[in-house]
Order: C-alpha cells, then sequence, then structure tokens
C-alpha cells in the first residue's frame, strides 16, 4: 500500500510541476497563478499545498528543475556522445526539430526569462544545467580534436561556449520572431570549425 501511494504521490506532484510548466511556457510565470494551475491539473489546494509548503515559490523551484531536464532530455541520446562529426550532425538536427516543434513554447526560453530569476535556487539551477551542458559540448569538442577531426589549436571551452550561446541566442530570437532561421544560421556559424558547412 505504501509503495502504491508513493507511486501515486509521485504521479500526483509530477501532474502539478508538468502542467505548471505548461502554463508558464504559454502564457508566463507571472501571468500563471496557483489556482489556473489547479484547474489544468485537476488537483486540489491541499495536495498541492502537500507537496509545494512554500507554494508559489517551491513550485516555482520545482518547475525550473523539470525544465532544465527538458531541455537536456530534448538533446538525447546525441549530447550525451558527440564524439564524431557525424553525432554532431544529428544533436545538430535534433536541436532544430525541437526548437522547431515548440517555437516559443520551448522550456529554455522560459528558464532563461522568468524562471531563472524568480529565486536564488531556480537560479542555481539554471547555472547547473548550462554547466552540464557546456561539459557534454567539451568533451564532445576534445574528443574530435583527439580523433583528429577537429583543429588540435581549437580552443576547446570557448567554442563549446560559443555553440551553447548561438542555441540560447537564437531561441531567444526565434521565441521573439517566430522565425528559425536565426538559430539554424548562428548554429551553424558556430559549429563551421568542426564541422565545416552543414
Amino acid at each position: 500500500m505504501s509503495m502504491r501511494m508513493t507511486a501515486r504521490g509521485a504521479a500526483t506532484r509530477l501532474r502539478l510541476v508538468s502542467g505548471a510548466a505548461l502554463l508558464m511556457r504559454e502564457q508566463g510565470a507571472a501571468e500563471t497563478n496557483l489556482d489556473q494551475v489547479l484547474r489544468a491539473t485537476a488537483t486540489s489546494k491541499s495536495q498541492l499545498f502537500h507537496y509545494f509548503p512554500d507554494g508559489r515559490s517551491g513550485l516555482l523551484v520545482a518547475v525550473s528543475a523539470y525544465e532544465a531536464e527538458q531541455v537536456m532530455e530534448a538533446q538525447r541520446p546525441y549530447v550525451d556522445d558527440l564524439s564524431t562529426p557525424e553525432s554532431w550532425r544529428a544533436w545538430r538536427r535534433a536541436v532544430l526539430r525541437h526548437y522547431a516543434e515548440l517555437g516559443e513554447r520551448c522550456p529554455l526560453g522560459a528558464l532563461t526569462s522568468e524562471l531563472g530569476s524568480s529565486s536564488p535556487e531556480a537560479r542555481q539551477i539554471v547555472s547547473d544545467l548550462y554547466d552540464r551542458w557546456e561539459g557534454a559540448l567539451i568533451a564532445g569538442v576534445q574528443a574530435l580534436i583527439v580523433h583528429g577531426t577537429a583543429r588540435s589549436d581549437l580552443p576547446v571551452r570557448d567554442t563549446a561556449r560559443s555553440i551553447l550561446t548561438a542555441v540560447q541566442g537564437g531561441v531567444v530570437m526565434l521565441r521573439a520572431t517566430g522565425r528559425l532561421s536565426y538559430l539554424e544560421t548562428t548554429l551553424d556559424t558556430t559549429l563551421e570549425p568542426l564541422l565545416g558547412t552543414p
């Protein structure tokens, strides 16, 4: 019974977090209130405060962590092994496909525009996301250099950060204009030293 309740509780908590995340992507964190979350997720106020005793602030932190994981999950399995030019190209396609599908409702946009500044805890989650993401890109750049498919004098960390910044900047432009071409152009430009022209 205890295990069933634990599983049910985890499902309820996930429903609250994922439902709140979707609302915040669509209308912004500032415009999303707890009553809207309760209606969208068919949960009660007592359930919400059971899982998030701090109310909105606790929920925002949980949504930030959820969205950070969604950002990484959208790049898998490619981001976990960027050791070949083929895996980098597959990663590029996955990134472009993901943001083309989500457009203005992307987790990365919600994280960086509002959620990341909602509290010190949320800011740390965003910082940790970028550290993990940068680490995966650094490993990939290093692998290409070791295998001889990228120049040995390529600055590893700077290259990885340029690629990460290209994605971030392209997503900001996508959210502002609805045009994927900004992301595609800046990503291809930063990947060119690694892969040549796509």
